[in-house]
């Protein structure tokens, strides 16, 4: 049988290193410049943040983004106080997620593995102290970040007068 020329027919998933007893594998996405740029930028990739900086900044992102489907997804959307709903709702999972993170801070994480996206892992995530950090610090951000969605939402039409 003639070996193909066509470009489809490429193989495009290869070993990471060419070893496949790592368990590892580089695709065209997570190997790619653009998808490493992106996740190195990530508060818990970043280079040169604290345990509770990055907490706080990844805190503040999920409590943000939480209050919405809370407030308008939840089983009283229709009620006149759904916002306040919503802030409860999503506070009240930023702690479940905060008792989480703990547990495990307390289980003695091992370091962990630098994949294909993340070669080095940061000294962060290295120890129980820097994991409770962490954890002290998502539970700060995510509810100032479910608190300040709130406000934004209660002040929508004073917000949109302003703007015009």
């Amino acid at each position: 049988m003639a070996q193909s020329t066509d470009p489809r027919n490429a193989e495009v998933v290869f070993p990471l290193g060419g070893d496949p007893q790592l368990g590892n594998l580089e695709t065209p996405i997570n190997s790619s410049p653009v998808i490493k740029w992106f996740i190195g930028n990530l508060p818990a990739y970043r280079p040169g943040l604290t345990p509770f900086r990055r907490g706080l900044e990844v805190g503040m992102a999920h409590g943000y983004l939480l209050f919405g489907p809370f407030s308008l997804l939840g089983p009283l959307r229709n009620a006149p106080n759904s916002d306040l709903v919503g802030l409860f709702g999503a506070a009240g999972l930023i702690v479940l997620l905060t008792a989480c993170l703990s547990l495990y801070a307390n289980s003695n994480p091992g370091k962990a593995l630098p994949s294909v996206t993340v070669p080095t892992v940061p000294d962060a995530f290295t120890s129980k102290e820097g994991w409770n950090n962490f954890a002290s610090a998502f539970l700060v951000g995510g509810i100032g970040g479910a608190i300040t969605a709130y406000f934004l939402t209660i002040n929508l039409e004073l917000i949109r007068g302003l703007l015009g």
